[in-house]
């Protein structure tokens, strides 16, 4: 009978990352879902069971918010898998300055996402931003971006875009690159067009790098924070708020047990979509 390979390695080796673990996730997440419970400050705590959960969901500020999460993490996550694949693209295509194009196409990804809010909001003031000024020279009246509460949401969503495609398109460029170029060879042989190169070979086999875009993009939506905070404080009034942002504006007021819902309230949203779209587009990559 054939005996099961034992590791090499004493099962102390793994005591160091379970103690790191441990102090870093493990036991501040069991403390948030404590704590969501009780009504708290830094020198006590009352324990009131689910009321924080009731309130959040009863307070129209805080819905909207969730609400405002949603849509934001789905318009900024769809426009990073389209335009990045666009961009690799273009970008793994013969084009002159390839290189310098891609550098180009990253550098958002670099920048800090406050300097970027802020010159964003300087770029998009209703009266004086550079973005308006340009489209009155072409005769259009530029919205207030940020000022009005149809575009101040998706205003921020679209900065986001323009910082993070990059990491997106290099994800998409590292997919395309792997490809064997047999395929592509292949095609050309039976008389394939470019739209079936890229329907036919690239968009099945650069399947891995769209499953981690797609994850990574949402995660970053359902999370944002900083942007958001930079450009609009959540403003005009609640329009533009996010969870992560009416919880810090929860912070700030003192309302600690409030807030901390709030984080297992967007914990719990993070999990319960991101982990069965990750199974389900996992299961079908490997079906393909």
């Amino acid at each position: 009978m054939a005996t099961s390979a034992r590791s090499p390695y004493s099962n102390w080796f793994y005591l160091p990352a379970a103690v790191i673990y441990g102090i870093l996730f493990a036991v501040p997440t069991f403390a948030s879902f404590f704590f969501s419970l009780t009504r708290w400050s830094i020198f006590d705590w009352k324990f009131i069971g689910f009321d924080n959960f009731v309130t959040f969901f009863r307070e129209p500020a805080l819905v909207k918010g969730l609400t405002n999460t949603l849509i934001y993490a789905l318009v900024t996550s769809g426009l990073k898998v389209v335009l990045g694949l666009l961009l690799a693209l273009l970008l793994t295509s013969q084009i002159a300055g390839r290189g310098y194009l891609r550098s180009v196409v990253f550098f958002p990804v670099l920048v800090s996402t406050i300097g970027v809010g802020l010159t964003f909001t300087v770029l998009m003031n209703p009266d004086q931003g550079l973005i308006n000024d340009a489209l009155g020279v072409l005769g259009i009246d530029g919205p207030g971006w940020l000022t009005d509460p149809q575009y101040a949401l998706l205003s921020v969503a679209l900065v986001d875009v323009w910082k993070g495609v990059g990491l997106a398109t290099v994800i998409y460029i590292a997919g395309i690159v792997s490809i064997p170029a047999e395929y592509f060879e292949a095609a050309r042989m039976d008389g394939a067009g470019a739209w079936d190169n890229f329907r036919r070979i690239v968009l099945p086999l650069a399947r891995p790098a769209t499953v981690t875009v797609i994850i990574l993009s949402l995660i970053g939506g359902l999370r944002s924070f900083d942007l958001i905070w930079a450009m609009t404080r959540g403003g005009p009034g609640f329009t533009s708020d996010v969870i992560a942002s009416v919880i810090y504006k929860q912070y700030q007021a003192g309302f600690y047990g409030l807030s901390t819902a709030g984080n297992v309230v967007l914990f719990l949203v993070v999990t319960a979509i991101v982990l069965p779209l990750s199974r389900f587009l996992n299961r079908k990559e490997v079906e393909l």
